[in-house]
């Protein structure tokens, strides 16, 4: 059988992958290509000049030796330096270096001016016509991590973004992907790695952006010709920070500029923080390659917070405006009103102001009729506790026999209606809704909704439970 560069570089991967951290191999390893053997040359093709000298400077040593292994004592490495011309020309840009001799790279010859500091750069978050290239981060420095109190509900999402902010760029988490359902705090958190970052590292750009924003400002630099400006300003950010990432579903050119943005700064070692209402798992309408990359670094989930965290943020709130308030009437709300933070913190505002417009004590009556209207005026979302209670009810069994390892069949359709009803009717991702129901992973929860859609479309009987269902369930 005939040696490839493909077989040879295979073998050099998989023993690089057993020596180095999985972070590393997936970031500068993964992006290479083989592209031909010749005598004992190997040569591969790397995204960037970046790309290559990072690898010289921090995996020579490696490379030698795999390459040694599969081609003996004379083996080379030859790079291909592949880059997108970002001004409109479909040619790529490609330097041959062989790996023995850095001083072969000419600079000009391969160079796209991606860091240029000409201070005609257009910068989008500046009034056209004034002069000004000082980028400002947009961040807001009320929402802080002192304000955001750590939970269960929370603690993972919160540390990573502790450990973002002490060395932006120098973790694994990278990118940091926060998601969870309205309210719930993924754009303060965002907003607090970002504050953190800058108290840190006055010296870096951070800037923070909506999805929506960021699409806008893109269509305007297509429309008035200067989207290699656009592009060029968002390659000098050191920590971009984009919230609502799923406000790019369907947007595939905005999706095709943001890939070349994110590859840019995560090659060199910038820090990417996301935020978004669902997991890359269940975010429609992405294209793959970008989805892949929300994969590298971390995603962790904020979800709805307990009623100790409950009680905590809202103590806190109060704290920080200076009112005080009987612990007792701070566990009724915090125990009628579940969904997310904002709502909480929106009732005790409002309980705030009945007793100051009306002149009324701050008791439990007053507490009961603030906490009735708002609940009666707030579009409630439904939690997948009671999406289980209501299918068990309706089914005439318990919660425990729903969520049990049980194959009986009606136990199973239930469960499989559970799992349907909280995809369709909860923004949580389905790792959490198999979680809740009866510690299933993900793949269980994608099956079952598969399983109700085609029972519902072929099983008359089948599609009056989901018929009955949906109108218990309707709020």
């Amino acid at each position: 059988m005939s040696t490839t560069a493909q077989s040879v570089w295979t073998n050099c991967l998989n023993f690089i992958q057993d020596n180095i951290q999985p972070q590393a191999y997936k970031t500068w390893f993964e992006p290479i290509v083989a592209v031909k053997l010749s005598d004992n040359a190997l040569s591969v093709q790397v995204p960037s000049k970046f790309f290559y000298e990072w690898l010289e400077e921090h995996y020579v040593k490696i490379l030698k030796v795999a390459l040694r292994k599969e081609l003996g004592e004379n083996a080379k490495l030859v790079y291909i330096i592949k880059m997108e011309n970002t001004y409109g020309n479909k040619q790529p840009f490609t330097e041959r270096i062989p790996s023995s001799n850095r001083s072969a790279v000419k600079s000009q010859d391969i160079d796209v001016p991606l860091n240029n500091k000409n201070p005609q750069l257009r910068n989008p978050f500046v009034i056209p016509g004034i002069r000004n290239v000082k980028i400002e981060s947009q961040l807001n420095p009320n929402y802080n991590f002192e304000n955001f109190l750590e939970g269960d509900s929370n603690r993972l999402a919160r540390s990573a973004g502790l450990a973002v902010s002490a060395k932006p760029g120098g973790t694994s988490f990278n990118p940091l992907l926060i998601f969870g359902g309205v309210g719930l705090g993924k754009t303060h958190l965002a907003h607090a790695i970002g504050v953190d970052i800058k108290d840190k590292y006055p010296e870096k750009t951070v800037l923070y952006i909506s999805a929506e924003k960021f699409t806008q400002q893109y269509i305007d630099s297509v429309k008035k010709n200067n989207r290699n400006d656009f592009i060029h300003f968002y390659q000098l950010i050191d920590v971009l920070v984009i919230d609502d990432v799923q406000f790019l579903s369907g947007k595939s050119g905005t999706q095709d500029v943001f890939f070349h943005i994110f590859n840019h700064l995560h090659q060199n070692g910038k820090q990417v923080i996301l935020t978004s209402d669902k997991a890359p798992v269940d975010m429609q309408d992405i294209e793959q390659r970008l989805l892949s990359r929300f994969k590298w670094g971390l995603s962790a989930e904020l979800q709805t917070p307990d009623f100790e965290t409950r009680v905590s943020i809202l103590k806190n709130k109060l704290y920080r405006d200076g009112v005080e308030m009987p612990d007792d009437i701070i566990e009724y709300v915090a125990k009628h009103i579940k969904s997310n933070i904002r709502e909480l913190e929106g009732a005790i505002i409002s309980l705030i102001a009945q007793s100051s417009f009306n002149k009324k004590e701050i008791n439990i009556e007053l507490a009961k009729q603030v906490v009735e209207k708002f609940v009666k005026n707030t579009k409630r979302e439904v939690s997948i506790d009671y999406i289980q209670k209501i299918v068990s009810d309706y089914f005439q069994m318990d919660v425990d026999t729903l969520q049990s390892k049980t194959r009986k069949r009606h136990i199973v359709q239930a469960r499989q209606l559970a799992m349907f009803f909280a995809k369709k009717l909860t923004k949580a991702s389905l790792a959490s809704i198999g979680s809740q129901i009866g510690k299933r992973d993900h793949a269980t929860v994608l099956h079952a909704c598969k399983t109700v859609d085609n029972l519902s479309a072929t099983d008359k009987q089948f599609k009056k439970y989901v018929e009955d269902l949906t109108k218990k369930l309707s709020v």
